[in-house]
């Protein structure tokens, strides 16, 4: 049964909008940094998929838990001094070494959603919450399905993502993603394979989403892999070889390539 949950009287479902979702693509292709066009594209696209997935999660024992509690990561995972103290190999410690090599962090995410959001409607709602959940959980799920911040990492956490929590929005911009850096690849290059593999991997594997993330961080980073059932990224990290080989950067341009596949 579907747990009883608050949604705002005024909020209504976005429209399906193909054409802006193109312009913001464009954006996004030609500068992958601007996480604003992100939001733009799911908004355009998404329709009732977001709502269909929060219901879902409502109607779970631990959605029902997680909508009774609201907890608000960004300041839990912007503290990296607690984290620092969790033993090597852990999850958390992990993602402190990912946050801070890529120089990220989770209160910069929200930043850029909000530049999205202030041109938008802000509904207090436990929809609201579901969504920032889904927000402040992307780097994490770089490093538990061992995708790095490359373009082509980027576009194939997308397509985890999508079997995760399906959207027409996140699916447009990970094939698109993808066919955009096929274009500029050698030809043996399997992105699509990377696509495809993303897609699987998300599937089938348990919803991180519905973890307990605060104790998730403490767990050793394998045997969460294992326990969540998330495969390893085999084709990506044979293609990121490859590509490397051919002297593709990691935005998959030809220059010298940096970095090795994060948590690998």
């Amino acid at each position: 049964m579907t747990a009883q949950v608050f949604v705002h009287p005024d909020r209504r479902p976005a429209a399906f909008r193909p054409l802006k979702a193109w312009t913001h693509m464009q954006k996004l292709i030609a500068d992958k940094e601007d996480t604003e066009q992100v939001f733009h594209i799911i908004e355009a696209l998404n329709g009732r998929s977001f709502e269909r997935n929060f219901y879902a999660f409502a109607a779970t024992p631990v959605g029902q838990k997680l909508l009774a509690e609201k907890p608000y990561l960004p300041p839990l995972l912007d503290d990296h001094s607690w984290i620092r103290e969790l033993p090597a190999g852990t999850v958390g410690r992990a993602y402190v070494e990912f946050m801070e090599r890529e120089g990220l962090s989770a209160q910069g995410l929200v930043d850029e959603s909000l530049k999205f959001r202030s041109k938008a409607r802000e509904h207090d709602d436990d929809m609201q919450w579901y969504g920032n959940r889904l927000r402040d959980t992307h780097d994490l799920f770089h490093v538990l399905s061992g995708y790095n911040r490359d373009a082509l990492g980027e576009a194939s956490l997308l397509a985890f993502t999508y079997s995760q929590q399906p959207g027409l929005g996140v699916l447009f911009i990970s094939f698109m993603g993808c066919r955009t850096i096929a274009k500029h690849a050698p030809r043996d290059a399997r992105i699509m394979d990377c696509f495809r593999e993303g897609k699987r991997n998300g599937a089938a594997a348990q919803k991180i989403i519905e973890q307990d993330i605060i104790a998730l961080l403490h767990e050793p980073l394998e045997a969460a892999r294992a326990r969540l059932g998330i495969a390893k990224p085999v084709i990506y990290r044979e293609t990121l070889q490859l590509l490397s080989q051919h002297g593709y950067t990691a935005s998959l341009q030809p220059q010298a390539i940096g970095g090795e596949p994060v948590a690998a």
